[in-house]
């Protein structure tokens, strides 16, 4: 064939097959074009899974009438002009290409009305065909309607999956997006029901309401709110705790100067955060927004701009990196006000007369000389070393007083809202492993000399990047030289992973390299030899100790940093709480 140009309609048709994937695609471009025009309520409404209707109503500043028609053109936008812009891009969408390419796979309408017009305007489009502006009774805003999407492309409406499961991806978007932007009222309806209704939050309890209404209570309850800044990078958002951890990362939202991303130095920063405290094979949950300077990322990566590229790919990870961490340091007890507690069984229900009872008085929270008769008595009867008290007008601290051993494992404590349980080998080992960390990382990393270095062919590619980095792999202990375009020779490693594969090593770390800009491989299997070492020194169960002895570990742990949880990401401790040891014995009912 010889080449021609192809025609519009056809090109829209083919940018289409990018840009709309699915019903939730053309949701997702049409409700950012409702953000980026400063809307403050947007309304959805989808028939069918959005195989029929698709309406997203807005109160932004609209579209005049004279422009109704050029935005369903081609490449037609109001939010870049220049190089300059699109290279520092701030608004959602600035591609020109959503718009007509909805419109050559269906049948659209746009309503619009700006404040300085009388009336509204209205434009039709079937199959990408235009009609002429005609006036059109609406309020300031617009309104779009996308109707019978994939009509005249039956092998892309094939494509489709149930009406429920097309929905499922529309709400999900829709949540996504009102995380995003919380000072925005969302309402979503399908085939007419109201599905989610969510008013504008300008509050920090009133964002973390809207969180909770769409990541649930749990996490809400079981999350930390974050935020800081450097320079010109910020993170805010809510930071799950690891004892809230999932099996898939299905509760992990990123969003980069307002936008939805899934990103591969995010996703690996939160991990290396985590690395510490979280169970083996499970995944943390966060929702989390970075503001960055525009000009340092890249939001033309991807046709539907879900990716995004970062200039300082290495300083982005690091710096969201120690911001999680610096978070999770305080997953101790009394470090956050949320702790780990072990939800008692409640009984919600009437029950029979049979169960009705007075309550009998309790010891209020403030009443601390239960606290130490209790031990007292404790003491006389095990004849054990009088314990420390405290003092009358003395804090009760959160992990209170001991008052036994259970079983040779656990130590039972009592503070002021109920009892605490410790798992003393798991707390007492995340103690061990902190020391031995802080101890390693204040001082230089000490390097093995190989009796004969070790040769490791890689890639040309792999071996510039050593050249490159020399002085990064020497920080992290590996001495790394290069013997021909493809042949490294290992001469130094980490004196503490000197017994370990050092080819493995290196190849992992450059894989790291070659990725995220940086690797925590070496930091890693260090840590992992000193957790080793730590479990090994740390208490054993059925050993059986003083009274002294089990609030000195308790004190310790309110000490020491990330001790909710021990090395391999149990937890190390538990609550509970008066009223839920009322409930559980059927107490004042």
């Amino acid at each position: 064939m010889p080449i021609q140009q192809l025609p519009d309609h056809l090109i829209n048709q083919i940018a289409a097959g990018e840009v709309v994937e699915r019903p939730a695609s053309v949701l997702k471009e049409l409700v950012e074009n409702s953000l980026d025009a400063g809307a403050k309520k947007i309304s959805v409404d989808v028939i069918n899974g959005g195989e029929k209707l698709i309406r997203v109503r807005d109160d932004g500043c609209g579209i005049a009438r004279g422009e109704l028609a050029l935005a369903l053109s081609r490449h037609a936008t109001s939010k870049i002009t220049s190089l300059e812009d699109l290279e520092s891009v701030v608004s959602l969408g600035f591609r020109g290409e959503a718009l007509p390419s909805v419109a050559s796979v269906s049948r659209m309408s746009m309503t619009s009305r700006t404040a300085d017009a009388d009336t509204g305007w209205r434009v039709d489009a079937d199959g990408g065909a235009l009609s002429a502006p005609a006036p059109a009774a609406h309020p300031v805003g617009t309104t779009v309607e996308v109707h019978e999407l994939f009509y005249n492309t039956p092998a892309r409406r094939r494509f489709l999956r149930t009406e429920r499961t097309e929905f499922g991806h529309i709400e999900k978007w829709l949540r996504r997006l009102a995380l995003a932007r919380p000072d925005v009222g969302f309402t979503l309806t399908h085939n007419r029901r109201v599905v989610l209704q969510l008013d504008p939050a300008d509050s920090e309890d009133a964002r973390l309401a809207r969180v909770a209404r769409i990541c649930g209570d749990t996490f809400a309850g079981q999350s930390v709110l974050i935020e800081r800044q450097v320079d010109d990078t910020a993170i805010s958002g809510w930071v799950g705790l690891p004892t809230f951890n999932r099996s898939q990362p299905d509760l992990q939202y990123w969003f980069v100067n307002g936008r939805s991303v899934t990103d591969k130095t995010l996703a690996h920063a939160a991990r290396h955060a985590y690395r510490d405290v979280l169970f083996h094979g499970r995944y943390p949950a966060y929702v989390l927004s970075l503001s960055i300077n525009p000009a340092t990322v890249d939001a033309n990566a991807h046709p539907a701009k879900l990716e995004v590229r970062f200039r300082d790919s290495r300083r982005v990870h690091g710096f969201v990196s120690q911001s999680l961490e610096t978070v999770l340091r305080d997953t101790r007890p009394g470090g956050h006000a949320q702790s780990p507690t072990l939800h008692a069984v409640g009984y919600s229900d009437p029950q029979p007369t049979a169960y009705l009872q007075s309550r009998m008085p309790l010891p209020s929270r403030d009443d601390r000389s239960a606290i130490r008769d209790t031990l007292a008595v404790y003491q006389h009867a095990t004849a054990v070393s009088a314990p420390v008290q405290p003092a009358d007008d003395a804090e009760i601290p959160p992990m209170g007083y001991a008052l036994a051993q259970l079983a040779g494992v656990y130590i039972l404590a009592e503070n002021a809202d109920g009892l605490i349980i410790v798992d003393m080998h798991a707390a007492h080992e995340r103690i061990v492993y902190e020391k031995l960390k802080k101890n390693f990382d204040e001082g230089t990393m000490v390097r093995q000399p190989l009796l004969v270095p070790a040769p490791v062919r890689v890639s040309e590619n792999e071996a510039d990047l050593v050249e490159r980095l020399s002085d990064t792999l020497e920080s992290i202990g590996l001495r790394v030289d290069r013997a021909g375009p493809t042949q490294l020779m290992i001469r130094e490693v980490p004196a503490l992973l000197k017994d370990s594969d050092a080819e493995t090593l290196l190849r992992d770390v450059l894989s790291d390299l070659g990725e995220a800009g940086q690797s925590s491989r070496v930091e890693n299997a260090v840590h992992d030899y000193l957790a080793t070492m730590a479990c090994h020194t740390s208490v054993r169960a059925n050993r059986i100790l003083s009274i002294n002895e089990m609030n000195a570990l308790l004190r310790e742990m309110e000490q020491t940093e990330r001790a909710d949880q021990c090395n391999h990401g149990r937890p190390t401790w538990t609550a509970l709480s008066m009223p839920e040891l009322d409930r559980l014995f059927l107490r004042g009912r």
